[in-house]
């Protein structure tokens, strides 16, 4: 067999080898999951996280660069000498498979949270409406205490590189009522490409080859808590975007600080109401007149940032990171960032919010 063919054959094993592997989820947990990946994401964020810049950001740029030199250098012998050009795009490939998944990715198989937490995965719209007013309650008494005026907009006081350290506050607190979510080594980074990802429309990335979380400095500060735990909980090792978004929210809202609770409840309200603009806009409307003018100026502000930076380019990468969430086990797509409310609805029907 020729050399040139070992890595493009190797990919091919990969992709079978993973087909078999979504069977096992006991066995990822167990042995990937809680076994060889929490020790090298924990070495990972040792060695990455006192760098003041993003050590991933500045090797992706690198990448794009040799890949553009490597586009042009051959772009007119590509036809040529297609068949060599393929098997090297298809051995690089097979090595960043590879250490894409042995690095992170196959926490994309391990047990689902609705399983370990033993919460159900449906709910009525009784249960969401009996839900979205508690949220609603508590959203606007945070919001009350803070601007001391319902119709003020709450006004973040602390800078982006506060919000990190500050975040640990809630995954610590979340510790003591669940040790699985116990956080350690501080690796978050604003990232180098928060413009393009504000273009494509995402709030931030885990790097899995560095396990440094990157968070797009640009956004709103209101939600930058939420968004930056989010983040923090891929790199515990949970792929679901939907679990990432309930963790985030439990540790912004066991946070002792009320700023990064409002953060949590506010951003899993604006969850709840688009959950009701799909079911039933009557209901909606009525309980947009339930929620204090201050915390629709918030949203109102959110909803101004995104769109100013609206493109074809958005939803063109949303409709690749679709297809790519749904290749990786999560079938609901992008839609699986709105699932956190069905774990939020059964987590919360027997538990005070």
């Amino acid at each position: 067999m020729k050399r040139s063919y070992i890595l493009p054959l190797f990919l091919l094993l990969q992709i079978i080898i993973l087909k078999i592997v979504r069977f096992f989820p006991e066995c990822v947990e167990r042995f990937y999951s809680n076994g060889f990946y929490k020790y090298l994401s924990k070495f990972s964020r040792i060695l990455f996280g006192k760098i003041p810049f993003s050590i991933g950001d500045c090797i992706y740029f690198i990448l794009i660069l040799l890949f553009i030199k490597c586009f042009w250098k051959n772009r007119k012998s590509w036809k040529l000498n297609w068949k060599n050009n393929l098997l090297t795009v298809l051995s690089v490939l097979s090595v960043f498979y590879f250490f894409f998944h042995i690095l992170w990715a196959l926490n994309y198989y391990r047990e689902p949270l609705f399983e370990k937490m033993t919460i159900e995965r449906d709910y009525t719209d009784a249960d969401l409406l009996t839900f979205t007013k508690k949220l609603i309650a508590k959203t606007n008494a945070i919001q009350s205490q803070i601007t001391k005026n319902d119709s003020l907009k709450v006004v973040f006081p602390y800078s982006q590189n506060q919000v990190f350290e500050m975040n640990q506050n809630g995954y610590q607190n979340l510790s003591r009522e669940y040790e699985v979510f116990k956080y350690s080594h501080l690796s978050i980074k604003k990232s180098l490409f928060s413009l393009p990802l504000t273009y494509m429309g995402f709030g931030g990335y885990l790097n899995p080859f560095t396990n440094e979380a990157q968070v797009n400095y640009l956004g709103p500060m209101y939600s930058f808590p939420m968004t930056t735990n989010h983040e923090m909980a891929h790199q515990m090792g949970y792929a679901s975007e939907s679990e990432c978004n309930f963790i985030g929210f439990l540790s912004s809202i066991k946070n002792d600080n009320l700023y990064f609770q409002y953060s949590g409840y506010s951003m899993a309200l604006r969850y709840c109401l688009g959950n009701w603009q799909i079911r039933n806009e009557k209901i909606l409307n009525q309980l947009l007149k339930t929620i204090h003018p201050g915390i629709l100026k918030n949203y109102q502000e959110s909803e101004d940032f995104w769109e100013q930076y609206q493109t074809p380019i958005e939803t063109g990468f949303h409709a690749f990171y679709d297809r790519f969430l749904k290749i990786n086990q999560q079938k609901d797509g992008m839609d699986s960032y709105s699932k956190f409310v069905n774990l939020m609805v059964n987590y919360y029907r027997l538990r005070p919010l």
